[in-house]
């Protein structure tokens, strides 16, 4: 959705994007295009934008508490030639941003920030060059390089990439780029992006550009949907339709952790059927470096499998809404789940039992919705503090899980059998 927002700004002429998401994250990117100067009509399920690329309204924006949302749209915001001052909320304001002092002046953008930190003030225009970035951290801030170049038309450069993480996010975005008629770059491996492009774009292009018309349909979200895949596995066989198998979405792999647990699953193309075993739910081990966002509903799912699960790739879950190797940690220790993190290693003890207990968001949604899933089949009642952190990405969730006969009142959020 987001990157959709974001390539509908940058396409010359008009977009439709239909099932748009209406979470505070899809909220700050539609205000953020508006801001940047395109025109935006909610129409029944469906957006309407139109665009001929960026042109400030103001000299401020705000991504919310989007990572996503600074991370692609501050090269994009760089394409302007105005002074733009990037602002966020939340937890946003305390995650690392110095990959933007590092590299935007090495494209021509002047900018500055709180020491690494939010705000940002950025003024461009963005000149694409031969670049080499660090990968590890985020593929968002590569999402963010490759649309702002292929916007501005970069030909025979290439941005070079050490270490890449979360790869399966990068194909999601040239995917974008493609069906948006954007200039995609050749990958090459995902160690190098080059732009085969040898001019800017010509007038006439931009003439045939103008009238041209984009439609997208926004995918169900398998980061959200992970979490009612794996209540399914808990609690007793549930259907979850709008998921579908052949995305390139990174988290979609959730299925195969679900599939070591022995979960019986029935798979179709929009339709997923998943149950519990008729014994226990078997511990697992699963490599999460590609899709960190699958560790709380993980963690969930563990707590129920009878022994030891083990989850790769926990360095890439330093600098999240929280820092969730140990909120997940201490979160699930008050519900009876033991937690061991060694070097790059989660380790969950599981099948003792899952106890209600009084527990906090940190203000992170995953978290949030991690505790709710596992208070779903616990010993007891269980209260979530901040339990409103899901209106980041699923404002729908405790609507939804409601519908599978979960008993939740809303004070903080109160969860039970």
């Amino acid at each position: 959705m987001q990157r959709a927002c974001a390539a509908a700004l940058l396409h010359h002429g008009e977009s439709i994007i239909h099932h748009p998401g209406h979470s505070n994250d899809d909220r700050a990117a539609i205000e953020l295009i508006q801001q940047m100067g395109a025109t935006v009509s909610v129409e029944a399920d469906k957006l309407v934008i139109t665009s001929t690329g960026v042109h400030p309204k103001g000299n401020e924006v705000n991504c919310g508490e989007s990572g996503l949302g600074i991370r692609m749209f501050a090269p994009v915001i760089s394409l302007s030639d105005q002074e733009i001052t990037i602002k966020g909320e939340g937890s946003l304001l305390k995650r690392p941003m110095d990959f933007f002092d590092e590299v935007l002046p090495q494209l021509g953008v002047a900018i500055s920030s709180n020491n690494g930190r939010l705000p940002l003030k950025v003024k461009g225009p963005l000149q694409p060059t031969d670049i080499e970035i660090d990968g590890s951290l985020s593929s968002q801030f590569l999402t963010g390089l490759l649309m702002a170049y292929s916007a501005a038309g970069a030909g025979g450069v290439s941005i070079r990439v050490n270490d890449l993480k979360s790869r399966p996010y990068v194909d999601l975005t040239l995917d974008v780029m493609e069906k948006f008629g954007f200039d995609v770059p050749e990958n090459k491996n995902y160690q190098s992006f080059y732009f085969h492009r040898s001019t800017t774009r010509t007038a006439e292009y931009n003439l045939a550009a103008s009238t041209s018309l984009r439609t997208y349909i926004v995918e169900g979200d398998w980061s959200g949907g992970a979490f009612l895949l794996v209540a399914g596995a808990i609690t007793g066989k549930i259907v979850i339709e709008g998921l579908d198998v052949t995305s390139m979405q990174a988290d979609k792999a959730i299925l195969t952790a679900l599939e070591q647990t022995g979960a019986i699953l029935s798979i179709q193309s929009n339709r997923i059927e998943i149950g519990p075993p008729l014994r226990a739910l078997k511990p697992f081990h699963f490599d999460a470096t590609e899709c960190p966002d699958l560790f709380p509903p993980l963690v969930a799912l563990a707590s129920y499998c009878d022994g030891k699960s083990v989850i790769e790739g926990t360095k890439r879950l330093m600098h999240k809404e929280s820092s969730r190797g140990i909120t997940l940690q201490e979160e699930f220790a008050k519900m009876g789940v033991g937690i061991d993190l060694q070097d790059n290693l989660m380790i969950i003890e599981g099948g003792s039992g899952v106890k209600g207990n009084h527990v906090h968001s940190r203000h992170d949604h995953r978290i949030a919705m991690a505790c709710a899933t596992a208070a779903i089949k616990a010993d007891g009642e269980t209260i979530i503090e901040e339990a409103q952190a899901v209106n980041k990405s699923y404002p729908d969730f405790y609507a939804d899980i409601i519908k599978l006969g979960v008993s939740v009142t809303c004070q903080s959020v109160s969860i039970g059998k």
